[in-house]
């Protein structure tokens, strides 16, 4: 009997997300626009290489201040964020433009001033310049750490190689743990960028869809688990 009981809620949980642990697993598959919370961009549903997603870019050319979307609900520490996510420059963006797109996880809940992110820069990855493809994934941490600090302070520390298309989805895994963070591409075994000092420590707050105001980025298919 004890063994029915503990397999019927197992299932239970199975179905509401929660693990007997008091972790949490939270699907949403980013086909509606509904319920987000946009910073300073805008966002539609669509259909792009076959797979539905949401399509976002800034609300205007050149704008100050974050451009973000915030997912309701959920707090996170420690885990894992999955997505499946595209960049590219948008259509009237300066040449030296990547593409910029990621995900920003432990971001400040009351004001979005501060957060971790880990992200692409498509257009990099096959430059023929074996520097600039070095730089195709970056972490930052917002507003103290941005890449051109780290970049100057650690050459080659926060950012690294990995093989991408502009504009094509590409699926990404960031596992968190405590003051570390590794960022995974194209489910592969091993982490294209490891980072050992998270700069804003062991904190909690939201997780967001981010990019750069020149970007044209595209998200479908969030999961998070944490821990």
């Amino acid at each position: 009997m004890t063994k029915i009981i503990l397999s019927l809620l197992l299932a239970l949980s199975s179905i509401l997300g929660q693990t007997p642990d008091n972790s949490y697993i939270k699907k949403i598959p980013l086909n509606s626009v509904e319920s987000l919370e946009f910073i300073n961009v805008k966002a539609e549903v669509v259909n792009h290489h076959g797979k539905n997603g949401i399509q976002i870019s800034a609300i205007e050319d050149d704008i100050e201040g974050e451009t973000l979307v915030i997912i309701p609900e959920i707090i996170f520490k420690d885990g894992t964020i999955e997505v499946e996510l595209s960049g590219e420059p948008a259509a009237n963006a300066d040449p030296q433009m990547r593409g910029f797109v990621g995900v920003a996880f432990r971001v400040n809940p009351s004001d979005y001033s501060s957060y971790e992110c880990f992200y692409l820069r498509p257009t990099n990855a096959r430059a023929d310049n074996q520097l600039q493809r070095n730089h195709s994934v970056q972490y930052v941490s917002h507003p103290e750490f941005p890449w051109y600090k780290l970049r100057n302070d650690n050459p080659g520390v926060y950012e690294s190689y990995v093989d991408m298309v502009p504009g094509e989805w590409t699926k990404i895994k960031i596992e968190v743990a405590g003051k570390e963070a590794k960022l995974y591409l194209h489910d592969a075994e091993q982490p294209c960028l490891i980072v050992k000092d998270l700069k804003h420590e062991e904190s909690q707050g939201k997780i967001a869809l981010w990019l750069h105001s020149s970007t044209l980025a595209r998200f479908r298919n969030l999961a998070v688990t944490a821990k």
